[in-house]
């Protein structure tokens, strides 16, 4: 896989991942599909334009030397550009069976260890611009009780998007984040879910609580937060780093 325009996108199984790759794909680019289930990679590979151009690798973000290895075993020669989405999300509690680190770990210490260890492939890339894009969350902007590890990780992660765009300015390599509100996914429902359970409600009336703070009442669909990625990678983009773009249906103006 030499070709000059080759991306990789991590949590690419399901989601907003899966979409993103979706979407890319009908541009022609050739991708690496990265995450933890196989079995979830080869399905989202087979779901997208000619499938056999594009690769699947399984690892633990969390883990810098399987990234590493990972990345060696494939063969690449350089990267264009990175999509680091990979992440978890729910609650966590302090003490009691505490999710701190595996959130933290993951979403925050994960997506660091996953741009590092492809600068050296973004860098060694022809193209004028090369390009990062981070998925974080509109939780990196708002306080959620329970979710004090999510919000953290996804706040963390505007932080990392801001001191990479400066440090990477001298290797042409463009740096943004994306701050998705509600998305329909699987994830999405989990959320849902755990809310109707907490407030001993049902998922529906959950669904109308959660709505009644977002402005336009409704959830984004995954392939919404994909065009908007795939802006952010085109070459017609040459300008914008270190930004971070919120698409949330009016939940949050900053």
């Amino acid at each position: 896989m030499a070709n000059t325009k080759t991306i990789l996108v991590t949590g690419a199984g399901s989601g907003i991942g899966r979409a993103i790759a979706q979407r890319l794909s009908k541009s022609n680019y050739p991708l690496i599909l990265l995450g933890r289930n196989q079995d979830k990679l080869e399905e989202a590979r087979k779901s997208l334009e000619s499938p056999e151009k594009h690769q699947c690798i399984s690892c633990d973000i969390r883990l810098p030397k399987k990234i590493a290895k990972a990345l060696d075993k494939i063969k690449i020669n350089s990267l264009y550009a990175l999509v680091a989405n990979a992440g978890v999300g729910g609650e966590n509690s302090y003490l009691s069976n505490d999710r701190w680190h595996e959130i933290i770990d993951t979403n925050l210490t994960g997506t660091y260890n996953t741009i590092q260890e492809c600068l050296p492939y973004l860098k060694k890339n022809k193209a004028p611009y090369k390009k990062i894009v981070i998925l974080a969350s509109v939780l990196a902007r708002l306080g959620v009780p329970g979710y004090s590890g999510y919000c953290a990780s996804k706040a963390g992660l505007l932080g990392l998007n801001r001191s990479l765009a400066i440090e990477l300015t001298q290797d042409k390599i463009l740096v943004n984040a994306l701050c998705p509100g509600w998305v329909d996914t699987e994830m999405a429902h989990e959320g849902l879910r755990a809310f109707s359970k907490n407030l001993n409600i049902s998922k529906e009336s959950a669904f109308e609580q959660a709505m009644n703070d977002v402005p336009l009442r409704k959830m984004s669909e995954p392939d919404e937060i994909a065009q908007l990625t795939s802006f952010l990678i085109s070459d017609s983009q040459t300008s914008i780093t270190g930004q971070t773009l919120d698409i949330n249906n009016g939940a949050m103006m900053p």
